[in-house]
C-alpha cells in the first residue's frame, strides 16, 4: 500500500462505511484519479467488497479512473455557454491539441473534460483550466489558452477574447 493510501485511511475508521465518498475524494485529491489498486485498499479497509467500491464510484461523475492532464480544460455546455457557442470552444480545442473531451494528451500537459454547468453563466461560454476561469470564450483565443499554460514560466492569466 501507498504511503499516501495509508495516510488517508489511517484518518478514517474503518467500521465508519459512511466515509467511502470522503475516502475517495481525498484519494483522488492525491493522486488525481482512482486507481485499481486504491479501490481494492479502500475495500479492504472498510471490509467491502471492491465492487461496492467501484458501483459508488462510478455512480457519481466526479470521480476518474484515468490520470488527468497537469492542466485540466473544462469546458461548460450548459444552457447559456451552449447558446453562446460552446460547441465551437469544444472543438477548437480538440483540433488544436489533438484530443476528444475525456482524452488526455501524450505529454500529459492537458486533458478536456466536458461539464454540464460550470456555474458561471453570466461569463458564457466559459472555460476552467484547473479551477480557473476564462470568460467569454472565443474560438479565436483559445491557441493563447492554451499556450500561457504551455509555457509554465507565465504567470498572468489570458485575457479570453470577446465574442464579436
Amino acid at each position: 500500500m501507498r504511503k499516501s493510501f495509508a495516510t488517508i485511511l489511517e484518518k478514517h475508521p474503518n467500521e465508519k462505511r459512511d466515509s467511502l465518498i470522503p475516502i475517495l475524494q481525498e484519494i483522488q485529491d492525491e493522486l488525481g484519479f482512482l486507481s485499481k489498486e486504491s479501490i481494492v485498499e479502500v475495500g479492504k479497509h472498510l471490509q467491502l467488497p471492491t465492487s461496492k467500491i467501484f458501483g459508488v464510484a462510478t455512480f457519481y461523475n466526479q470521480f476518474r479512473f484515468e490520470p488527468i492532464g497537469k492542466y485540466h480544460i473544462q469546458i461548460c455546455r450548459g444552457t447559456a455557454c451552449h447558446v453562446l457557442g460552446s460547441a465551437t470552444v469544444l472543438e477548437e480545442f480538440e483540433k488544436i491539441l489533438r484530443l476528444k473531451a475525456g482524452e488526455t494528451t501524450k505529454d500529459g500537459l492537458f486533458s478536456i473534460e466536458v461539464v454540464a454547468c460550470i456555474g458561471a453563466c453570466g461569463l458564457a461560454p466559459v472555460i476552467s483550466v484547473n479551477g480557473e476561469f476564462h470568460a467569454k470564450v472565443a474560438s479565436e483565443s483559445i491557441r493563447s489558452i492554451i499556450e500561457i499554460y504551455h509555457n509554465t514560466k507565465k504567470k498572468k492569466k489570458v485575457k479570453a477574447g470577446k465574442k464579436k
